[in-house]
């Protein structure tokens, strides 16, 4: 489990960590901060379309040696990224972290349920979405410290050394995991038919829009809007890691009993978290405690969708897990893309406005759950 966990980390570390680095990464390519969101948008767009092309292709696959595989083309993306010569290469090697990211989160996320007892499945899934938490805490400042001291590219050869960590992790700690049979593209399009999950893949697809159309810029709020030096930028990204951790790890002591009220009240908190930072971005502390809110609430929303889903796919699981990534990823693109175009022409008080709307429509949309 503790190896699967250390894959999910590296690959929101990898998918993330431009984030950190989109003014040093424009600035040295001469690229806009919304055109260099690409870095963030490619590996969505093409982790939307792997997921359910790997669950149908990989249906008879032992999954150890899928996520192997997956995990070495991560380290490759990096280390390409941090040879790139222009930004076109980098984008062109961010196809390949799609593919990692898309075959990852619709085959690995449901491994929980194979590597330990029914009743501990919850807690495992909090462990493995917990990876998504700690990358976060990193890509972030990490990306930020080491533009700082040494340059993005350096940043990347940092994340290409983590994914070989991963990889070797895999390799000597993960079991055997025979498929439990192949998965058929009636059982995508079977889980799609399903009232509920598309329920479940609504509100995956608005808050994962409105968050990214905020967060994927949260970096240059903090420096022009709310002007924090870099140091500061660095300490609040790290605190937002931090309560993401907190919350994830919350979310998952209570959200077997509970579903549906961790889920609308982290969409709301975030909404608001992300609505009040514009009017109160000149007061220091404020801002503070908003972006730690903001980790915090973000924290339990991927635990509670994945929960969701596994709850709604009925003998579905892959599926129903696949097409959660599809929407995931386009919406993660689309948020970031849009959002980008939005800072660039009208600000980030219009983008953040924006991404609040989403996310409180998202927490109208659970029903039928517990809790």
């Amino acid at each position: 489990m503790a190896s699967v966990a250390l894959v999910s980390f590296v690959l929101v570390l990898s998918e993330f960590l431009p984030i950190g680095l989109l003014p040093h990464i424009g600035g040295s390519l001469d690229a806009s901060i919304g055109t260099t969101g690409l870095l963030i948008v490619v590996p969505g767009l093409v982790a939307a379309v792997t997921a359910p092309l790997m669950t149908i292709a990989s249906g008879r696959l032992d999954r150890r040696w899928v996520l192997i595989s997956l995990a070495g083309l991560t380290g490759a993306s990096n280390a390409l990224v941090a040879a790139a010569p222009d930004l076109t290469v980098m984008v062109t090697a961010r196809v390949l972290l799609g593919i990692g990211v898309g075959g990852f989160w619709a085959l690995g996320a449901g491994v929980a349920a194979r590597l330990v007892p029914a009743r501990s499945v919850h807690r495992a899934s909090s462990l493995i979405t917990a990876g998504i938490s700690a990358g976060t805490v990193i890509s972030l400042p990490l990306g930020a410290l080491i533009g700082q001291l040494a340059g993005w590219r350096a940043a990347f050869l940092v994340a290409t050394v983590a994914a070989l960590l991963a990889l070797t992790a895999l390799v000597v700690l993960l079991p055997s995991l025979p498929p439990n049979g192949s998965v058929r593209l009636s059982a995508v399009t079977g889980a799609f038919r399903q009232g509920l999950v598309r329920r479940v893949l609504l509100a995956t697809a608005l808050v994962f829009f409105g968050h990214f159309a905020a967060y994927a810029y949260i970096t240059p709020y903090l420096e022009d809007r709310a002007h924090f030096g870099s140091s500061g930028v660095t300490a609040l990204l790290l605190t937002y890691g931090i309560a993401g951790l907190a919350g994830n790890f919350a979310a998952g002591a209570v959200i077997g009993r509970r579903l549906r009220g961790v889920y609308i009240a982290a969409s709301v908190l975030l909404a608001a978290a992300v609505a009040l930072l514009i009017p109160l971005a000149g007061i220091a502390p404020a801002v503070v405690a908003l972006v730690a809110l903001w980790g915090a609430a973000f924290g339990a929303v991927p635990l509670a969708l994945q929960t969701w889903t596994l709850r709604v796919a009925g003998q579905s699981p892959e599926g129903g897990l696949a097409l959660l990534v599809t929407v995931s990823q386009v919406a993660l693109a689309a948020g970031s893309f849009i959002g980008g175009n939005v800072v660039d022409g009208a600000g980030a008080g219009v983008g953040f406005a924006l991404a609040a709307v989403l996310v409180l429509l998202s927490a109208l949309t659970p029903r039928r759950l517990p809790g």
